[in-house]
């Protein structure tokens, strides 16, 4: 598959999964009084973000015809 996400959207994602992992081990953890739900949510949230991030391949992109890669 083609990628379709550029530089500045993949490091976007990287940095706000990697922050949403911190935050949901904080809480999964006891350190934050989130909830063990929310901790779930976010270190879910924080795998998709940061996998999608390193491949640069989002399937709700390409679903909805969003190309930020540069290349159309």
């Amino acid at each position: 598959m083609k990628n379709n996400m550029g530089a500045t959207d993949s490091r976007t994602r990287i940095a706000l999964g990697l922050g949403s992992a911190v935050v949901g081990s904080a809480t999964l953890g006891g350190l934050l009084g989130l909830g063990t739900t929310v901790g779930a949510v976010l270190l879910l949230l924080a795998l998709v973000l940061v996998g999608t991030g390193i491949v640069r391949l989002c399937l709700v992109y390409r679903l909805l015809g969003i190309d930020t890669s540069g290349s159309r």
